[in-house]
C-alpha cells in the first residue's frame, strides 16, 4: 500500500525594500534572518545604488570622511558589501540603480534630514520601478523603512511603498532610532523577539558593511554591543511618527 505523500510546506517570499546598502540589515537583519532559517525565500532590494563616476563637493565627501580615497569606487564598494551581508543568510539582493541623496542636489548632512527638495524627481521613478519590481517578485510579504530619523531617501522609499504595496510593513530605521526622540504614533502591528540566532545573523549582516560602521556606531565592536541591546524588531503599518 503507498505510503501517503505530505504537501511540502509553502514557501512565503519576503522581500525587503532597502533605501540604502546597509539599512534592511541594520533594521531587520534577524528577522530576514528567522525566515531564511525557516525556509522561506528572502530578498532585499536596494533602491540608491547608483555610481557617479567622478563625485563632488558634499557627495565626495561621504565617503573620504569615511576613510576611503577619492579613486575608490564607493558605490561598488558598498554594492559588494551588500553581497556579502545578504550571502550570510542565503538572501537574494538586488540593486537599483537610483542615486543616493549627495548626488540628487543636497549639499549637506542637514539637508538630508530638512524635507525633500522641490528639484528632487526620483519619486515617480522610483514608485514605477518597485510597482514593475514587485510584479515580477510576486513576493508574500514587504517590508520597508519607517523613516524615523527623516532621511530624506528613506521617506522617498516609504512614500513610493505607500503608492504601490499599501500593505507594506514598516521597520524602525536602526541605528536612527537610538538618536531619535520620534517614536510612532501608533502601536507595532508585528513584534520578532530576537533568538540567539537571529541576534548572531544580524550581527554578521551588520558586520559585512565595514566602510559604514565607524560612522554608524564608532567601529565594529561598538556596533556588536548595540545589536546585543536590541531586544525585538518592530514592525508597523500606515503609521506617521509622533515626538
Amino acid at each position: 500500500m503507498p505510503v501517503p505523500q505530505r504537501a511540502a510546506p509553502a514557501v512565503t517570499h519576503v522581500v525587503a525594500i532597502s533605501p540604502h546598502l546597509d539599512d534592511a540589515a541594520f533594521s531587520v537583519g534577524g528577522l530576514l534572518a528567522a525566515h531564511a532559517r525557516a525556509g522561506d525565500r528572502v530578498t532585499v532590494v536596494t533602491c540608491f545604488t547608483g555610481n557617479v563616476a567622478q563625485p563632488t563637493g558634499f557627495a565626495l565627501a561621504c565617503q573620504t570622511d569615511k576613510g576611503l580615497g577619492a579613486e575608490v569606487d564607493y558605490m561598488e564598494l558598498r554594492r559588494a558589501e551588500d553581497l556579502a551581508a545578504c550571502a550570510v543568510i542565503g538572501a537574494a539582493a538586488v540593486h537599483l540603480p537610483f542615486l543616493e541623496a549627495p548626488h540628487r542636489g543636497y549639499g549637506s548632512a542637514p539637508e538630508l534630514f530638512a524635507g525633500r527638495r522641490a528639484d528632487d524627481g526620483v519619486l515617480g521613478p522610483l514608485t514605477t520601478a518597485l510597482a514593475e519590481l514587485l510584479d515580477g517578485l510576486a513576493a508574500d510579504v514587504v517590508l520597508g523603512p519607517l523613516a524615523i530619523g527623516d532621511h530624506v531617501d528613506h521617506w522617498q522609499v516609504r512614500d513610493a511603498l505607500e503608492a504601490v504595496e499599501p500593505g507594506a510593513l514598516l521597520w524602525e530605521d536602526w541605528p536612527y532610532l537610538r538618536r531619535s526622540a520620534v517614536r510612532p504614533a501608533l502601536p507595532p502591528v508585528r513584534s520578532h523577539r530576537l533568538s540567539t540566532d537571529d541576534r548572531a545573523a544580524r550581527t554578521a549582516m551588520c558586520g559585512a558593511y565595514a566602510s559604514q560602521l565607524g560612522y554608524q556606531f564608532g567601529g565594529h565592536d561598538a556596533m556588536v554591543r548595540e545589536v546585543a541591546l536590541v531586544e525585538s524588531e518592530q514592525l508597523y503599518r500606515g503609521c506617521r511618527a509622533a515626538s
